[in-house]
């Protein structure tokens, strides 16, 4: 299947400013995009209002869409760049590394082992962590970037994503365990 060619004719109709067209474009693509936005910026009104804002654009700039991906990646772009304006606007914070420590270490998983803990209790960490680490761990583990992509996104260095990443996967596991304990 040709994912660049996904939706094509409803893209080539909302070009020609076709209102159904663009309602339906709305329609497949808002649930998961406002799920991008949530995750990102962990507040439901926030969240809401860049979606918002994102489809504005995304129907603004749609005459620049040139097929060299799916629609649906090209409009996750314009919400994860508005999400993270959004975040900069409020100060997200982004430790650099400094020379030396650029030796980190990424925490493994076993993947043969269960997760003893819910979706929920995952889900309620990760909206606990500090923005920086939240919107980093957000863009690789759930959004499938790579550190070189992230760090262009946000401009910072390949290993500040990384070192993000690993401090989020810590603090993580450090939130869900004390969680555990908590209710244990």
């Amino acid at each position: 299947m040709d994912y660049a060619s996904t939706h094509r004719d409803i893209v080539e109709l909302c070009k020609q400013n076709n209102r159904n067209a663009q309602f339906e474009l709305y329609r497949l693509y808002s649930k998961s995009m406002y799920n991008v936005c949530l995750r990102m910026v962990k507040n439901e009104m926030d969240a809401e209002d860049l979606l918002q804002n994102s489809f504005v654009d995304v129907f603004s700039k749609l005459g620049t869409f040139k097929y060299q991906s799916s629609i649906g990646a090209w409009i996750k772009r314009i919400v994860v760049n508005n999400c993270i304006n959004f975040l900069k606007r409020k100060r997200l914070y982004f430790e650099e590394i400094r020379e030396g420590h650029g030796n980190i270490v990424e925490i493994g998983i076993d993947e043969s082992v269960e997760p003893e803990y819910s979706v929920k209790a995952v889900m309620e960490a990760l909206s606990r962590l500090p923005d920086g680490y939240r919107v980093v761990f957000t863009l690789y583990a759930i959004e499938g970037y790579d550190h070189r992509e992230i760090s262009e996104i946000l401009g910072v260095s390949e290993t500040t994503s990384k070192s993000q990443y690993s401090r989020a996967k810590r603090k993580l596991k450090e939130l869900i365990g004390s969680k555990n304990t908590n209710y244990a």
